[in-house]
């Protein structure tokens, strides 16, 4: 599925809490002066205390909720989008198609418009005030029964979606480093996840149930995606409020706005090994089979499993739950035992035979519960593997590019597969299409491959534990160039768009 004042010069970044972890305990403030940290009295409102820190979490975590609960909207009302605006699957999908397209290009320059043009924090806020006028947008058109102007919404709000998510994690690693920044990144994905997770399982009810008085079809769908717009206003306050909070802090600490020191080169593209371009076909064939199939789910296991359209949303949901527990483990799984491109390819296979069970093993009378459980699992060990291993593969000066590289060609992918499976659908049907993403899963099954046994040939290293990782580097100064310090938070979904902000 899917990187500014990045570095508000208030808490040491990532990369500092591995050399300096003695000092951190006692110290978490950027600068030559140590910051104790205040309790008692008004502390909630000094940016030294805990209390202030814990409001500032707070609001990062809820940076995401509208994005994340409105992205997952269409794909709990696709048969309910289909009948009402009386269109196709493969128009249907554009949906989707539209919401990746400006990410092809801003997931390159996103960090360069936070960064040097808008800064982090009014760049929150713009961004989130781009989610809410797209979506507001989507939902007129359901309103005024015009697909077109829905379609407009969508792409609008790819563009603010992708980017705030940018902003959530520059505001992190500004504010929080080493283990705490591992653990808060869960946190975000969390609450990622249980809005997508809500979204997918309660707004066809709303359909369904609670707007069931209106009795004007495309007027019904129209006021259930408004019903997204209370999300977004509430992520938009979220970011304004954040915002004020991050300034604050910079006058009360006389701190003075840091640079992002790493930039995006394309000259760095004709240096990366073949190791990283394989990682990059990984990477879009994964999450091409999982998105773009969430996003179809619902009408298949009506068809296939006889369920109604709500559970069919709720079977949906587990992928995305069962991946925010597993990731967590696989995270401290990778740190403590290695094996990483091992892990990278069980990932695949599971899901390859998650998606055989639903195409071939599944009737009228089973449930898809036992695959969609296992290609969540699948999904949480491929969130926790990929981006690391970038990390582990490019010098540090080209990991900005390099993660930018593989955020836009993943696009790319979503955005051509997603419409693709919907003419698939409309074509040959749904056992077509699984097929088709178990296909897809075999490209990338063959690259893992590749890219094990170039890893071999290579010295090991991308096997190995990541926190032993430094020690095949040839000298200290190589290991900390070719290793980042920042590497351990990495390994936690959401946190991979921090290294874009070193």
């Amino acid at each position: 599925m899917n990187t500014m004042e990045r570095d508000s010069p208030l808490l040491k970044a990532a990369g500092d809490s591995t050399s300096e972890s003695g000092s951190e305990k006692n110290n978490e403030t950027t600068g030559s002066e140590p910051q104790a940290e205040v309790r008692g009295g008004h502390c909630c409102l000094d940016p030294r205390s805990f209390g202030y820190k814990f409001q500032i979490l707070a609001l990062i975590c809820l940076l995401p909720l509208g994005s994340s609960f409105v992205y997952s909207q269409p794909a709990s009302l696709q048969r309910t989008i289909k009948n009402v605006m009386q269109v196709n699957t493969a128009q249907y999908t554009l949906l989707y198609s539209l919401y990746s397209w400006p990410n092809v290009i801003l997931s390159i320059f996103g960090g360069y418009l936070l960064d040097r043009v808008f800064g982090i924090r009014w760049g929150a806020v713009i961004f989130s005030t781009l989610v809410c006028i797209g979506h507001l947008i989507f939902a007129l058109g359901a309103f005024f029964n015009s697909f077109i102007t829905m379609g407009a919404g969508r792409f609008i709000f790819g563009i603010g979606g992708e980017i705030l998510a940018v902003a959530q994690s520059a505001y992190l690693v500004s504010w929080f480093n080493g283990q705490r920044l591992g653990l808060f990144c869960g946190f975000l994905h969390s609450v990622s996840v249980t809005a997508k997770s809500l979204s997918l399982t309660f707004t066809q009810r709303l359909y369904d149930k609670k707007f069931s008085y209106i009795s004007t079809n495309h007027v019904r769908l129209g006021a259930v995606l408004m019903f997204g717009i209370a999300f977004c206003i509430f992520s938009l306050g979220a970011a304004a409020i954040l915002g004020l909070l991050d300034k604050k802090a910079e006058k009360v600490l006389h701190r003075k706005e840091s640079r992002t020191r790493e930039k995006f080169d394309l000259k760095h593209i004709k240096n990366f090994p073949l190791q990283l371009w394989m990682l990059f076909i990984i990477c879009t064939a994964y999450y091409v089979s999982v998105f773009p199939f969430i996003a179809l789910a619902q009408v298949f296991f009506v068809n296939k499993f006889g369920t109604s359209l709500t559970h069919a949303n709720i079977f949906a949901s587990l992928i995305y739950i069962a991946s925010s527990v597993v990731a967590r483990i696989m995270g401290m799984i990778m740190q403590g035992t290695g094996f990483n491109l091992v892990w990278l390819n069980v990932g695949t296979i599971l899901t390859l035979g998650a998606h055989a069970m639903i195409a071939f093993v599944g009737n009228a009378h089973a449930n898809p519960i036992l695959p969609l459980i296992v290609m969540g699992v699948a999904y949480g060990i491929q969130s926790s593997v990929l981006w690391p291993l970038v990390a582990l593969i490019v010098r540090k000066h080209q990991l900005r590019t390099a993660y930018g590289i593989m955020q836009s060609i993943e696009n790319v992918g979503l955005a051509v597969v997603t419409v693709v499976a919907g003419i698939i659908v409309d074509m040959e049907g749904y056992l077509i299409l699984e097929v088709f993403f178990i296909a897809i899963l075999c490209v990338a099954l063959t690259a893992g491959i590749i890219l094990y046994f170039l890893n071999i040939r290579s010295g090991g290293k991308l096997n190995t534990k990541i926190v032993k990782a430094k020690e095949i580097a040839k000298d200290p100064a190589e290991a900390k160039e070719q290793i980042p310090d920042y590497i351990l938070p990495l390994t936690i979904p959401e946190c991979p768009r921090a290294a874009l902000l070193k």
